[in-house]
């Protein structure tokens, strides 16, 4: 498990929620961490599979 910039984004980005097993259909999962290319991003909850990448921290401001 990566150690993100905070503890607020450390929670989120590793969130594992035990009743969805996709995490774009779970309301409690907001930022999908890419552990291939690192890369973060805000779940689109629209009822796809979207997200917006995101370059900032929301929590503490810290460069992704």
């Amino acid at each position: 498990m990566k150690k993100h910039c905070c503890e607020d984004m450390n929670y989120h980005a590793n969130f594992k929620c035990d009743m969805h097993r996709d995490p774009f259909e779970c309301p409690d999962k907001i930022i999908i961490y890419d552990d291939k290319d690192g890369d973060y991003g805000l779940i689109i909850h629209d009822g796809g599979s979207s997200s917006i990448g995101i370059e900032y921290c929301p929590w503490c401001s810290t460069k992704l």
